[in-house]
Formats: structure tokens, sequence, C-alpha cells
């Protein structure tokens, strides 16, 4: 009786382990995850004093107290503690140029729509995107090539707080799903999405084209929970729309609530069937901004050569199989490379030869 009791609990055993593997898809997840205009230096040196004590920042006393350690280093986990107490000791981070790691644009617009394209297909286009009006791009990006595969049709997304989104993922060509500016969820909704469509719309609006980063985030994490896409771009915009308002303060009290974002989307992502131990995630920005407070190289300004330092960017790769962990030292790397990257994990074929050469993992 006993061991007819061990067989059947066995089988039972063997059943369930056999259904968890039918429900999970083997091939690879990726989520690409973008944060507007955050300057390198905040990433891997922490708050700037300097800045702190400008007139660029109105909460001096708050900054200094939960921002300001002993150290940069300690600075920077402060500012960052995901960013630096996961993903640069379990992945792999670009760009600490104190390292002589540099991570650059090709583009040489350095504002957004010129830097998503970068990232987005792999290779800069500076012909015909040179501005940041709603026109459809007529590059195809990796969103796209992906959904175009068997493996991932379907199963592409995008999550965006600015509203040029649809325009530079061409959602109409592309037939991907983009949540961006101050859309609702559509389709079937749950009860979350029905109380974040409602909330929106009630939420003060302090930028006409870009809403505040909590929507975008929890929009991303409903979808994510019940469709589990396998390849999923959030881009997250306040602060760069802080620091254009030349507001130090806001902007980087919005890059440590982002850092705790993604920290809450990788704790569900590890603890989830579908994704756990088998989902990459890809940190970086579109641009760079000014080195500092004196005239001609401000913190607030990029683009078109207006600051010194627009085009200095970062990466950051978290995930399965990594063969190397840490900051890279000794090394010039592009948002070009990102794409192809992409591509790579995914098992994504391309012979776009304008596309960057993927970044080593």
């Amino acid at each position: 009786m006993k061991k007819s009791f061990l067989l059947l609990i066995s089988f039972f055993v063997v059943l369930l382990v056999s259904c968890e593997k039918k429900n999970k898809d083997e091939r690879p997840n990726v989520f690409l995850i973008t944060l507007d205009g955050v300057r390198w230096q905040e990433v891997f040196k922490g708050i700037d004093t300097a800045l702190i004590n400008s007139d660029y920042s109105e909460n001096k006393k708050l900054l200094n107290e939960k921002f300001v350690g002993n150290s940069m280093e300690e600075n920077r986990t402060l500012l960052m503690p995901f960013f630096w107490d996961t993903i640069s000791k379990k992945g792999k981070v670009y760009g600490n140029r104190n390292k002589n790691s540099k991570v650059n644009l090709t583009n040489k617009m350095a504002f957004s729509y010129p830097g998503y394209n970068e990232i987005l297909t792999g290779y800069a286009d500076d012909e015909n995107i040179n501005s940041n009006d709603k026109i459809y791009n007529k590059n195809v990006t990796i969103l796209e090539k992906a959904n175009e595969t068997e493996a991932y049709k379907g199963k592409v997304a995008a999550f965006c707080s600015w509203d040029v989104f649809p325009y530079i993922i061409n959602d109409k060509r592309s037939g991907i799903p983009v949540n961006a500016g101050f859309m609702n969820a559509t389709g079937d909704l749950s009860q979350k999405e029905i109380f974040l469509n409602e909330i929106q719309q009630q939420a003060p609006i302090l930028w006409e084209s870009v809403r505040f980063d909590l929507f975008t985030h929890h929009y991303a994490k409903e979808y994510v929970k019940k469709k589990h896409p396998k390849l999923v771009f959030i881009s997250y915009g306040e602060t760069d729309d802080f620091a254009h308002q030349g507001r130090f303060d806001n902007y980087i009290k919005s890059l440590n609530n982002t850092d705790s974002l993604i920290a809450d989307l990788w704790d569900f992502v590890q603890n989830d069937n579908y994704y756990k131990d088998n989902t990459y995630f890809i940190l970086a920005t579109d641009h760079g901004r000014g080195k500092g407070i004196k005239e001609g190289a401000l913190w607030t300004d990029h683009g078109w050569g207006s600051a010194e330092g627009d085009d200095q960017a970062w990466i950051a790769i978290l995930g399965p199989h990594l063969k190397e962990f840490g900051e890279e030292k000794n090394g010039q790397f592009f948002t070009s490379q990102i794409a192809p990257t992409i591509a790579k994990i995914l098992g994504i074929e391309d012979k776009d030869s304008k596309m960057g050469v993927p970044l080593r993992l």
C-alpha cells in the first residue's frame, strides 16, 4: 500500500513538472527598458553635489539626507540601489567613463526620436530622422523584426510614457500593440486596468506629451501578467522632462523611483514560471546631457551639439547565460549595438548591414 502511494505521488509530481514545462516557452525573453535622458554621471557617480547646491534644486536638505553618502560608490547605490546591488553584480554595465568604458550615440542629433530609432533599429538615420515630429518611421525596428518571425509573432508589445512612440515603432505597419502617452488599456480589461484607465484621466498633467511613469509601468506589468509577451519595450520618460524644466531635485527623485519600478518588474519576472531564469533585462538611455552648470554645458540641455556630453550614454544587461559580470572597462560601445544584441539573444537572423555589432554577452 505504501509503495503504491509513493508511486502515485511520483506520477503526479512528474505530471506537474511536465505541465509546467509545457506552459513555459523555453525561447528567451527580453525586456528592453529605457530611461529618457539620464546622464551617465548620475548612474556611475551618484548625485552631483554641485547641482544639489545650485539654483536647480529646491529640496537641498532632502537630497543631501537621502542621496549623499561617504563615497561615490555609496552615492550611486543610494540613488539606484537595484542597479548597483543587483544589475551590476549579476549582470554587465557599460559607460563608466572614469574606467574608460565609453558608450556613445552614432546619430548626430542627440535627442529622443533619433536616439530611440538608433536603439530600436541598430543604426542612425540622420537624413530622415532629425526632429521629434510625429512622423511614421520608415525604418524597421527589432520589435517589428521579431514580430515577423514565427517564434515571436504576437508576443511583442511596447509601453511608453512619451506619445511619439506609436510613430517611432510604426504601430500601423508593424502591428505591434503600443500603449503610449495618455492612451488607456483596451480589450478584455482586468480590474486593475479599469482602475488605471480611470485614474489616468483624473491625474494632473505636467506635460502635454508625456504621462507619469507609474502609469506606463503598471499598464506594462498588468499586460505582462495577462499576456506573457516575450519581447517587451518599456520606456520611462519623466527624467528628461524634469531635467528640461531645470528641476534637478525632481529629476533625481524620478530616477530613484524608476530604479525601484524596474526592481519591482524584475521581482515579478523572477517569480513567474514563464519568465524565471529565461529573461534578459536590457537598460539604456536615448541620449546624454550637458556636464554641469556652466554656460555651454548645462545639464538641462542636449541636442544639436547644444551641450558637451549629450552624445554620451550607458547600457546595462541582466539575465541568464552571461559570461562576464560587473562594470565593463576600457572599451568603446554604441547604442546602435542594442538592437543586434536583442536579435542575437532571440536567435533572429538579420542580414541588415546597417545594424551595429552585438555586445559580447
